[in-house]
Parts: structure tokens; C-alpha cells; sequence
């Protein structure tokens, strides 16, 4: 059976672009009997909220989050001390400016407008807004890492976020400007809404001013930031971890359904077990490795096509047996661990940073004495995250160059072992097969190795010289999301092939069965796109396998 999940919340539409409306994609029937997810009750304390359910918010589910009594009373005591530690110290962005004119001061009476000001001006991002689950995660992290009690605001301040969050008010949230040195402008659009002023945020699928939807969805048209309150919702890099969530999520869906990409060209190759052999994987001490070798062998169980008897059936005169398989589908287990195991490191720093104090200055309770002080530092820094994005993203686009080369190889009779040339069905030479249809992976793997240079690497200092060193992590998530877009298609190209391999010498295999895994993943595809005979217009079929990658239809029923 095929697991069926929630949908991908896709980043910057290439696949759209791919899949325009009028062209034929095929679409499942709805089920008869659907039911809404259960509402997810989050209580937010700061130090507990989970990848699971982060995810779960990606996939759509609904929500209703609300801080802990706790919380709150812990709020209401820093904001307490923060105030009473401004009498007798200069801190950045409560009595002092911010950035470059850090060293002017400000008046108690300037508290309220500069709180408006700081948000009207770094309100300054441009492009593509962030997806809504993406926007809808970011605003929920960010109230949780509030409610640490560590950054000085009121409780009114995060639980006003979630309440957007709970009546469906997302703010419209732009992609560009972010350096990773804290999630400045995103941040700060959200900021905006959430004071009511005409930033645009949007409810039940119309796009307007704050001002304006905020009362319709039920809440205050405006809310007041008092003293030291903008700089908390603006200061961290809460954007990019909710951003990076999503990548995570969505590439570990994606590394899922490339196991089952490759076992179904493994079938159609009539490919040695051998190289799936627990002991070598155990040998190397990579628990992913084995992982994705156990994985495998549950996937073609049973297979007949791979074996003697398989590997002889296309020319049983001139068989010589084969001694061992191509390095790409010998090491393919290990080329793929590097990917899951860079996940697994990326997850754990992800539960850290949702439940962490991520802005500047923090306020702390004195070592000694009574009262609380403010202790300026960097932790709104998304170098780690941006560095496991680049991370991921040559793993990402390592994957698709195995892809590519896969695919590659079913198109070459010497290659495939005797699979017709180019997959033609039919008359081989009056029909061209499926030659054009891996050039389209191919064309995508040097745009994808171009969006593989680590844009961590690429500091440039900014702001007089005050920030002099900005992580770029915001270009490397989004560069990680177009790769996953580009991957989904690579992957699908290998899926339609693979399938069209096994499907031009099913006749001459008559007898001998399909693996367990491979077998359910051939009907999952074939219950869209039929066997290519004839040649025909290709772009459907492609498009076609396309939806199901991205819609997670080839994910195996043994992935993990």
C-alpha cells in the first residue's frame, strides 16, 4: 500500500510552472468518506514544541495554539525586571536606537513610536511571499520562543501572534531581504499586521490591509507595542528555521521515494542483489546505509526479474553472468545515506532552535544580587542553519545526479542490459521512445549543481560596517527549495523510465514476479499513465509522474 501524506507546501513553483492548468495531470477521485484532521492543541511553554507537530502544521492541519499559564507568569516577571534594569543601563532597542545608530538615545516618550518606526522601516522585503503553512509555523516558533520569558515582552505580545494564527490571519510575508542575520524584513511584515497597520496579510482566501481583515476575522483592528517590544518579534532567525522545517520535510519525503526509484530501476535492470547484502552495509558503520539496505531488500522481496534465471530471460544464448553491477547502483545505498544522515543532524538542531531564546538583548535574572540585567549577544545568528541547508542541498543535489545517471542508463542497451534502445515501444528506430524524456533530468542537473554553491560562504558586511558579517542562510534555504522542486521532476523522470523498462520485457520475464515493494509502486504508477507503445505526446505522461512524486503517491510502503 502506498502511504499517502498531507500535501508538500512547495517553495518556488517551478513544478507550477511545469504543470499549467489546461494540461492533462492526472488527479485522484476524492474519497467518499473524508474526514477533517483532528485539531492540533498546541500549548506553547517554550522548551517543548516538537518536529512532529511542526510538521503537522506544514502539512495543513489545523491549529489552535495558546501559551502556558506558566508562560505567561514567567513573561509578566521578566517584563517586570527588564523595565526596572532600564534605570541604571543604555540597552539596544529599548532605550537606545538599533543598527548603525545604536549609540543615540531614546526618551521614554519616543518609546511607543519607535516601536511603530522600527517596524515600518525594516518592513522592506520583496518577492514571493512565503507559503501559508510556512508563514503559519513561523509566527507560532516565534510566540514559543517567546514564552522562554527571556527577550522582555509582555505575554500579550506572542499570544496577539496566535491569535492570528487561530482566527486564520496569516501576514503576507515576502522571500527577499533576509541575510540570515536574523529574519529582519519578513519578521518585521508580520510585525506590521499584527499592530493593525495596512501591511497585507490573508483570511479565507482574500488578500487586504490589516486594518481592515483583522476586525473581519474577528480581533482588534490595532494593538500597541510598548518599550523593547518590536525588537523581539523582528530579532532571530525564526523565518528561516520554519522555512527550513519545511525543506526538511519535504526532502526526507522526497529521499523516501528515491529508494523506491531505484528499486524499481534495480527490476528493470534485473540488477545483482548482492550489492544489498546486509553484512557489507553493517561493515560500514553507517546506521543510514543500513537503513536504506534494509529498505531495499523488503522492496524487491520476492523478485524473480532479479536473479540468474531473471538476468538470462532476454538472451539466454549469449548470457555471461554479470559479477557486479555499475558503481551507481552498488554504492547507491551509501550515496543516499549522506542525505539522510544530514537530515537527522538538521532535525536536531531544528528542535533546538524552536525551543531556544533566538533574539538580542536577552534579560536574565543577576548571578548576583537581586533584580534582573540585559546581556547584549548573537543569537539571532543563523549560521548553523544556513550551513546544514547548504549541507542538505549538495546532498539534495547529489541524489539528482544519481538520478539522472540511473535514468541515463536505461536509454543504452549495453547499459540496461538489453533493454530495447531509448525505451521505444513498438518498431525501435521509426519510434524514438523515451530519449527526450531524460534529457529533461538532465537539463536540470547543472541548474541544480549552480543553486548548490553554499551561499554560507558568501558573507558580505552591511549597515556601516556594524553587521559585518551576515550568514546568507535565508539564500541557501531558498536555494535548497528550488532544488526540491527541480529533484521532484529528475525523480519522476526515473520513476516513468524505470517503469517503461519493465514493462517492454514483461513478456519475455512471464513467470517470474516483481518484488513485493516494486510491484505495489508499478500499479501506484500505472494507475496514471499507461505503458508507452507508440511513440506520443510525452509532456502528460511527464507531468503526470511529476503530480505523483509531489503529491507523494510513490512514496514505499517500507520508507522510513
Amino acid at each position: 500500500m502506498i502511504t499517502q501524506v498531507g500535501r508538500i507546501a512547495a517553495g518556488m513553483g517551478l513544478l507550477a510552472a511545469l504543470c499549467v492548468p489546461g494540461q492533462a495531470v492526472a488527479e485522484p477521485e476524492p474519497p467518499l468518506a473524508a474526514t477533517a484532521p483532528p485539531v492540533l492543541d498546541l500549548v506553547l511553554d517554550g522548551d517543548s514544541l516538537s518536529l512532529r507537530d511542526s510538521f503537522a502544521i506544514l502539512e495543513g492541519r489545523p491549529v489552535v495554539a495558546r501559551l502556558a499559564a506558566q508562560a505567561w507568569a514567567n513573561m509578566n516577571e521578566t517584563r517586570a525586571g527588564a523595565l526596572a534594569a532600564l534605570d541604571d543601563q543604555r540597552v539596544y532597542g529599548w532605550n537606545q536606537a538599533l543598527g548603525p545608530l545604536k549609540d543615540r538615545p531614546l526618551t521614554p516618550e519616543q518609546a511607543e513610536q519607535f516601536q511603530r518606526n522600527v517596524l515600518r522601516s525594516h518592513a522592506a522585503g520583496v518577492g514571493e511571499p512565503l507559503p501559508d503553512n510556512v508563514v503559519r509555523l513561523a509566527l507560532i516558533l516565534k510566540a514559543n520562543q517567546m514564552a522562554r520569558g527571556t527577550v522582555g515582552v509582555r505575554p500579550e505580545v506572542p499570544q496577539r501572534l496566535l491569535d492570528m494564527v487561530n482566527a486564520g490571519v496569516l501576514p503576507r510575508m515576502p522571500q527577499i531581504g533576509s541575510l540570515g542575520t536574523g529574519d529582519l524584513q519578513p519578521q518585521a511584515a508580520a510585525g506590521l499586521a499584527a499592530i493593525g497597520e495596512d501591511a497585507p496579510v490573508r483570511y479565507r482566501g482574500e488578500e487586504g490591509p490589516a486594518s481592515e481583515l483583522l476586525p473581519k476575522a474577528g480581533l482588534a483592528a490595532g494593538f500597541t507595542l510598548q518599550a523593547g517590544e518590536a525588537l523581539p518579534i523582528i530579532s532571530g532567525s525564526t523565518v528561516l528555521a520554519a522555512t527550513l522545517m519545511d525543506a526538511v520535510h519535504r526532502a526526507t519525503v522526497l529521499a523516501d521515494q528515491a529508494e523506491g526509484a531505484f528499486a524499481l530501476f534495480m527490476e528493470a535492470t534485473r540488477a545483482e542483489q548482492g550489492s544489498l547484502d546486509a553484512r557489507t552495509h553493517q561493515e560500514r558503520r553507517i546506521p543510514e546505509q543500513n537503513a536504506i539496505a534494509a529498505r531495499l531488500r523488503a522492496m524487491v522481496a520476492g523478485s524473480g526479474w532479479m536473479t540468474e534465471e531473471g538476468r538470462k530471460r532476454l538472451d539466454p544464448a549469449n548470457y555471461h553472468p554479470r559479477v557486479q553491477d555499475a558503481v551507481s547502483v552498488r554504492a547507491a545505498p551509501h550515496i543516499m545515506a549522506g542525505l539522510r544522515h544530514v537530515l537527522a543532524d538538521t532535525r536536531r538542531t531544528l528542535v533546538r532552535e524552536a525551543n531556544a531564546s533566538t533574539s538580542n538583548p536577552l534579560i536574565f535574572k543577576r548571578d548576583q544580587g537581586p533584580g534582573y540585567e540585559f546581556v547584549m549577544g548573537g543569537n539571532w545568528d543563523g549560521s548553523v542553519m544556513g550551513h546544514l541547508a547548504d549541507t542538505v542541498n549538495a546532498e539534495i543535489t547529489d541524489l539528482g545526479v544519481l538520478s539522472q545517471e540511473l535514468s541515463g542508463r536505461l536509454l543504452s542497451p549495453r547499459w540496461s542490459y538489453d533493454l530495447p534502445a531509448n525505451l521505444a515501444g513498438g518498431t525501435v528506430g521509426l519510434n524514438s521512445g523515451m530519449v527526450q524524456v531524460q534529457t529533461v533530468a538532465a537539463a536540470l542537473i547543472p541548474e541544480m549543481q549552480a543553486r548548490a554553491t553554499p551561499a554560507g560562504t558568501l558573507s558580505r558586511p552591511v549597515k556601516d560596517g556594524q553587521e559585518d558579517h551576515n550568514t546568507m542562510a535565508m539564500a541557501s534555504v531558498r536555494h535548497l527549495h528550488e532544488n526540491l522542486d527541480r529533484l521532484e521532476i529528475v525523480l519522476a523522470v526515473q520513476y516513468l523510465m524505470s517503469a517503461q523498462g519493465i514493462d517492454l520485457i514483461a513478456r519475455k520475464m512471464a513467470g517470474l514476479p516483481l518484488g513485493a515493494g516494486t510491484r505495489t509502486l508499478l500499479a501506484e504508477l500505472r494507475g496514471y499513465i499507461t505503458p508507452l507503445d507508440e511513440d506520443r505526446y510525452l509532456t502528460p505522461d511527464l507531468e503526470r509522474a511529476i503530480w505523483l512524486v509531489h503529491n507523494r503517491h510513490l512514496v514505499p510502503s517500507v520508507a522510513g
